[in-house]
């Protein structure tokens, strides 16, 4: 509800209350649709959402939500939900959408720094039922993590990071591929690096407004990017049979374990100490989990 609609005026931020009255219209929605008797559900405000997919550094400035923005959305929102007689569904509101200080770019991270949010942290412990949530926390540190759900940023939104620890095993397992491939002449290489970004070139809508640089420096950004634009490319029937090579070829030749500690160092100590068989699908698994991981612990950190 945060976002402009097609007949809004997209060279003016929305104002608060259009926001809280399309809010609370879609909880409207929301509440209507459950089933009888059903009263659990939970509902997020606020309209501090950044740029869906990470930002472009420099393009949109980085300003950590105010206590008096805060507070103006809690009231506003609650007049709208009251207007239209949401009087339960608002006492069911959890937390609100807030800006503490973290997010992505093509090739840096805005860590969190909790003096700088300290007021903001503050202003949330007049609302007892209510926290925070934090958009745009991948690439955090487990510390940094910690230190938010400690500060009320208690809902941690990630999605780019998992992506972007899937495309960073699958780079590697495409690199022991190529090492067993220079003594096995029955492998043909899957190229799998090259052929999605191929496809990135030849459909670069998804992002070309994320990205700006020389020829090389956008080729570089297309594969490394925090931002991870790779991720919408991988059901494109080209890269998913270069997937399919890529696992068959690793199925088919045996990997060197030298090969794992040299490209997959992490995942290599766990296969040695028993906690990964040798399958990838394992280790891409583990990968994947290892992120995630890292946002549980933080959770989990403040349990008592």
């Amino acid at each position: 509800a945060s976002m402009h609609c097609g007949d809004d005026d997209q060279s003016q931020p929305l104002d608060t209350r259009v926001s809280a009255r399309r809010t609370a219209q879609l909880c409207q929605a929301a509440e209507i649709a459950l089933p009888d008797g059903k009263t659990d559900c939970l509902y997020i405000i606020g309209s501090e959402v950044p740029p869906p997919g990470g930002d472009q550094a420099g393009v949109h400035e980085l300003q950590i939500t105010s206590p008096e923005k805060v507070s103006e959305t809690i009231q506003v929102t609650k007049q709208e939900f009251q207007k239209i007689g949401l009087h339960s569904a608002w006492e069911r509101v959890i937390a609100v959408v807030v800006q503490p200080g973290v997010e992505f770019y093509d090739q840096s991270v805005h860590d969190y720094n909790p003096n700088n949010a300290a007021d903001l942290s503050i202003f949330i412990e007049g609302y007892p039922r209510l926290i925070y949530e934090a958009h745009s926390t991948d690439y955090q540190t487990p510390g940094s993590l910690q230190q938010l759900v400690k500060d009320h940023f208690a809902i941690l939104k990630v999605g780019p990071e998992l992506t972007f620890a899937y495309r960073e095993i699958i780079f590697s397992l495409e690199q022991i591929e190529l090492q067993i491939a220079k003594y096995e002449s029955q492998l043909k290489p899957s190229n799998i690096s090259n052929i999605i970004d191929k496809e990135m070139v030849s459909h670069s809508g998804y992002w070309d407004a994320y990205y700006s640089g020389s020829k090389e420096k956008l080729a570089f950004s297309r594969k490394y990017s925090y931002i991870d634009r790779v991720r919408y490319y991988w059901n494109q029937p080209s890269v998913q049979q270069a997937l399919k090579r890529l696992f068959s070829n690793l199925n088919d030749f045996s990997i060197p374990q030298t090969l794992i500690s040299q490209f997959l160092p992490a995942r290599y100590l766990k296969i040695k100490d028993g906690e990964l068989n040798d399958h990838p699908d394992s280790w891409i698994e583990d990968k994947i989990f290892s992120v995630l991981q890292k946002y549980h612990q933080a959770i989990s950190s403040q349990v008592s």
